[in-house]
């Protein structure tokens, strides 16, 4: 839709641009939208520190700063989760994310203030000290400023610098099997817990992994390593 047709709108149309386009992430004052519903903490996963993500602001890919949580996307990878194609809704719509509320196409000022206020990370839901201990231990030897630099070091250190990102990416995998197993978690959690799995988001750094059955992974080039910083 043109910009004119959007300056000269006042109110919502229902045309479901807002809820295709992307999923919002959550602010702080989101949390009771988790804790007390309608959204559950499924409908959510992390976007980890150092994360290649879109920047919906401003339309291009980038490395985050900073933690932030999002509610999922549709299978198809178009928008959000509880956008009802079919009644082109929202399913929560009385209990949508601020960025959902302040959202209007024709005037972003809402939308920029909410979007400058402080968003949730997994800390703000998550309270129990034994996935926490996880948590850490996760980013410690998953980190993606450590599998950066493994990645740099692939052209001079060779096989050296792959073992080191294929035992990152069995970390990875084996504390989300690992995890509902002993803990009182649901599996599909994990996501929440610890992010993204490694074998979705390496192709940031032009990496590509496939796996065994029993649980042995393969890397290989998806394209020329790309710098990272």
């Amino acid at each position: 839709m043109g910009t004119a047709a959007v300056s000269e709108r006042t109110a919502c149309i229902r045309c479901g641009e807002c809820c295709l386009g992307a999923a919002p992430s959550l602010h702080l004052q989101d949390i009771l939208r988790v804790t007390a519903g309608p959204i559950r903490k499924t409908d959510i996963y992390a976007i980890r520190v150092g994360e290649l993500v879109r920047d919906n602001i401003h339309g291009e890919l980038q490395i985050t700063p900073d933690e932030f949580i999002k509610v999922r996307e549709r299978p198809d990878r178009r928008g959000c989760i509880f956008y009802d194609a079919s009644g082109k809704r929202c399913a929560i719509y009385e209990n949508r994310p601020s960025q959902c509320a302040a959202m209007k196409c024709w005037d972003e000022t809402g939308f920029m203030r909410v979007y400058a206020e402080p968003k949730a990370t997994r800390k703000d839901l998550i309270q129990d000290n034994n996935l926490l201990r996880l948590m850490s231990a996760h980013e410690e030897r998953c980190g993606y400023e450590r599998l950066g630099r493994c990645v740099r070091e692939i052209e001079r250190a060779g096989d050296r610098a792959v073992e080191a990102i294929l035992e990152m990416l069995k970390f990875d995998h084996d504390i989300r099997r690992l995890t509902p197993e002993k803990l009182a978690v649901g599996a599909d959690e994990m996501y929440l817990i610890f992010g993204r799995p490694l074998a979705e988001t390496i192709g940031m750094f032009g990496l590509k992994v496939t796996s065994a059955p029993d649980g042995t992974f393969f890397l290989t080039l998806k394209e020329p390593v790309p710098p990272h910083r």
